[in-house]
């Protein structure tokens, strides 16, 4: 049985990522962090996906990493997170650069490399009796996996600081209210809520989607004037998709778009 699932709905082009290692809370050893990463690799090369979800089997969606694969070789504990960061550094990225939304849909305990890993994703929901904790003061290291990067650039410095220094756990409604999350939703209506909201965005303008997270990553290091230029370039870029001229005449026409991706 595979410790990943990758399934492609290939008439709404969702890819959902599936973690399913639901016995150990879906905690990331090397070979869970080996089928993420063969995974999630590949889809680089589907130009034609309009949304990416994670998701994960069973209570939790990520309890962090695999402490007891740490303590089986503890004095040479940095060989196993040296191979687990080389397999997760290309997933992180690729979540955080790639030009479609990518969409975490969490329930249970989002702990660890699981904070990291769902704040490399554009949007997440969340069943309301989730707890969200990074727990890295439990073990004595510092956060990996994009944590000291994403979190303080979503909650700001010090309720990031919270989370590593005082190891506060959050409730949904917490993590929604700080921005960590954009919804928590009732337990009983999380699937219906999630397949909702992947549906929405697989329904949107692709394209534009994918220059909005260009323009939002990389306006972080412009000027001012830089960002303008960037703006133009990316708008007048999707002036020439099919979604742009279907937008705007529904738009003149008092209609609902709808977009196809091109």
């Amino acid at each position: 049985m595979s410790l990943v699932n990758l399934s492609i709905d290939e008439q709404s082009k969702v890819a959902t990522v599936t973690l399913n290692r639901p016995s150990a809370l879906n905690a990331l050893n090397v070979p869970m962090a080996q089928a993420l990463n063969d995974a999630v690799v590949p889809l680089k090369e589907r130009v034609d996906l309009r949304c990416i979800a994670i998701k994960a089997e069973g209570k939790a969606f990520m309890a962090g990493g695999d402490v007891g694969a740490f303590a089986e070789q503890i004095d040479q504990a940095d060989i196993v997170i040296n191979q687990l960061i080389d397999l997760l550094i290309p997933v992180i990225e690729f979540f955080h650069t790639c030009k479609v939304p990518v969409v975490a849909c969490v329930q249970g305990a989002v702990a660890g490399a699981g904070m990291s890993l769902v704040s490399a994703c554009d949007l997440v929901i969340a069943s309301r009796e989730t707890k969200f904790l990074m727990a890295y003061d439990k073990i004595g290291a510092p956060p990996d996996c994009g944590g000291t990067y994403f979190l303080p650039r979503l909650l700001g410095d010090r309720r990031a600081n919270s989370l590593m220094f005082l190891g506060d756990t959050w409730t949904a409604e917490q993590a929604e209210q700080y921005g960590l999350i954009n919804r928590a939703v009732d337990t009983d209506k999380f699937q219906s809520e999630c397949d909702a909201l992947l549906n929405q965005i697989a329904s949107g303008p692709t394209k534009a989607f994918g220059e909005y997270k260009t323009l939002a990553r990389e306006g972080r290091d412009h000027t001012l004037a830089e960002q303008l230029e960037a703006e133009r370039f990316a708008f007048n870029a999707c002036t020439k998709t099919d979604d742009f001229k279907a937008g705007v005449m529904a738009f003149i026409n008092k209609k609902p778009a709808t977009y196809t991706g091109k």
